[in-house]
């Protein structure tokens, strides 16, 4: 008789995570009747008391805000892809009782691109300069061959994220907040930025748009998406990517591959739309 399995989520707040439902999903499609995906509100301050907690039942962790650089000094190692950007969103408990971190939000961006028949774009633009949007300009320095401009509020955020453009290999070309509305004319347009932020660039949108990449997914679409859709642009959504990086996550945590794509999108969309109601 196999061993239960555990995995879960953490974060803070943690609560409107759609992790358990994809995993989930997961574990159901894959028959591993006696795996469990939970989530838990963990802050920075807990987080090492919770990961010390752990036995030897746990395979993995998903880590969201703001856990992503916090988990590091408590790992053994971790992936070149984590170590680009200096973030972790998941973890993987070996066999021989290693913690090892990796990012599935990079390999997760290029897959929905790819998904939706973006493979390669001259220039790209990037709403916001957090975390996200490091990860953001990662995955473009796999797609995009000419330089990606960046929209900032601040003068020290331009600064991060030229320096991250330095350190993969990625043209960053920094602009000021004020003049967004001109970023909807490049081909590749990634929002990385919270719920609100972009409503007043939809009436920007040019009547031939190429390619949105807006990292939400709660509430959809958003007044940038909507609008982009109007006018036929492709719209690549946050459940795009939540649900690409989790497939990633179940195949390094249990082993098994590939993971279910299509029964996890539809776990996804069940749950927004049970929220909506």
């Amino acid at each position: 008789m196999s061993t239960p399995r555990r995995a879960a989520v953490l974060g803070s707040p943690i609560a409107h995570s759609l992790s358990p439902a994809l995993h989930r999903a997961a574990y159901a499609e894959l028959g591993l009747d006696d795996w469990s995906y939970d989530r838990f509100d963990v802050d920075e301050a807990a987080l090492p008391g919770f990961v010390e907690g752990l036995d030897a039942s746990w395979a993995g962790l998903s880590l969201t805000m703001p856990l992503k650089r916090a988990i590091i000094p408590l790992l053994d190692g971790i992936s070149e892809t984590a170590a680009s950007v200096e973030a972790v969103n998941t973890v993987v408990f070996t066999e021989d009782g290693r913690r090892v971190g990796d990012n599935t939000d990079i390999p997760g961006m290029i897959a929905a691109l790819h998904e939706r028949g973006v493979e390669k774009v001259e220039s790209a633009a990037v709403l916001g300069a957090g975390a996200t949007a490091s990860s953001a300009v990662a995955a473009l320095a796999a797609i995009c061959t000419g330089p990606v401009t960046v929209y900032v509020r601040s003068r020290e955020r331009g600064d991060e994220m030229r320096g991250w453009g330095d350190r993969l290999g990625v043209d960053v070309r920094v602009a000021d907040w004020t003049s967004a509305g001109e970023a909807l004319r490049a081909p590749l347009v990634i929002a990385t930025t919270p719920a609100g932020t972009t409503d007043a660039l939809a009436g920007a949108v040019p009547d031939a748009p190429g390619t949105l990449f807006d990292v939400l997914y709660e509430p959809w679409p958003t007044a940038l998406a909507a609008r982009w859709s109007a006018a036929e642009g492709t719209v690549v959504a946050g459940l795009d990517l939540l649900v690409h990086q989790a497939v990633l996550q179940v195949e390094q945590m249990t082993g098994r591959g590939p993971g279910p794509l299509a029964a996890m999108r539809v776990a996804g969309e069940e749950a927004l739309a049970a929220r909506e109601h």
